[in-house]
């Protein structure tokens, strides 16, 4: 029997009472999954015709619409979300106090309050001042989303930067600074590069919760994918019921979809940079080079020279 230092390998009992956890969970979600489809088969939701409204090119229209719309949100506030991020790490890390109390303040505020209520203020406060707003005036919408996804993201991108600055050796700052580096080019050259690569699988895995967020679009009637479906959802009739369940369904699967390629993105990106070698080989110990004749004994004419009483004893 095999074992490590932490973990203890299950006995005989162990290995049958985990079998028969196994079993009993594996036939208690098998159950739950039978009991589902018979009641959507009972409530009519497994009809053909209620699926047959994905054949029919407005639903489709609408649905492709929803998704391009989604990934629009997405693309904008990410990468707006990154930046500012960035920013907020920066001033974080500062040498100047009101700098760091100033990007604190902002992290902390933005994160405590809930994505939704700042996503629903920002909207009332672009229709309230739409005539002046410009450009933004015309897409209350969009700009309520994305700033309001790009503050609250950012306000958590910015930790995950702080945290991958902390996760440097200090001795290579300290090295820097020695070096005569200025802080901007420790900041640059040193701490960036290498905090992007240690927290990149976590930056993405912020970005599927974005990519998520935008769903809450449906709140101030954005036409993002979620509120494209249940539009279409509540004016969609068959067999006397609203398709819900079957749009819900479809809906999600995309968003499934959605998340699983970023996370899948960031799955590989982590396992490429475990493979990457980086950084400057060490060269291999050699034996030091002998100088002869320092500490040899010379004979003068009158005896051993000085050279003689430098020799060590034996």
């Amino acid at each position: 029997m095999s074992s490590s230092v932490l973990y203890d390998a299950p006995g005989p009992k162990a290995r049958l009472r985990n079998r028969l956890y196994t079993v009993v969970g594996s036939l208690a979600v098998a159950g739950l999954v039978v009991f589902a489809v018979y009641r959507l088969h009972a409530k009519g939701q497994l009809d053909p015709d209620v699926w047959n409204i994905f054949n029919n090119a407005g639903v489709r229209a609408n649905i492709r619409d929803g998704v391009l719309t989604t990934l629009k949100v997405f693309a904008v506030a990410g990468a707006l979300s990154l930046v500012l991020g960035l920013l907020l790490a920066v001033a974080r890390v500062s040498d100047h106090k009101p700098v760091r109390w100033a990007a604190a303040t902002f992290i902390e505020v933005f994160r405590a309050v809930p994505l939704l209520i700042t996503i629903y203020a920002l909207w009332v406060l672009f229709l309230t001042y739409k005539s002046d707003l410009g450009v933004i005036g015309e897409n209350t919408g969009f700009w309520g989303l994305v700033i309001g996804l790009t503050v609250y993201n950012g306000s958590v991108q910015a930790e995950v930067f702080r945290a991958g600055f902390n996760a440097v050796p200090r001795g290579q700052v300290e090295a820097a600074y020695a070096l005569g580096l200025r802080k901007y080019q420790v900041m640059t050259v040193l701490l960036l590069p290498q905090a992007v690569r240690s927290m990149l699988p976590t930056m993405i895995s912020q970005l599927v919760v974005t990519l998520k967020d935008t769903s809450l679009g449906y709140i101030i009637l954005y036409p993002e994918l979620l509120y494209a479906a249940r539009t279409m959802a509540g004016n969609i009739i068959v067999n006397g019921e609203n398709p819900f369940t079957a749009v819900t369904i479809v809906v999600g699967a995309i968003y499934i979809a959605m998340c699983l390629a970023l996370s899948s993105l960031a799955s590989w990106l982590e396992r490429r940079g475990r493979r990457t070698k980086t950084g400057v080989a060490v060269a291999a110990a050699a034996e030091p080079a002998e100088q002869p004749q320092v500490l040899d004994v010379t004979e003068g004419p009158t005896g051993p020279t000085d050279g003689d009483k430098a020799r060590p004893a034996k």
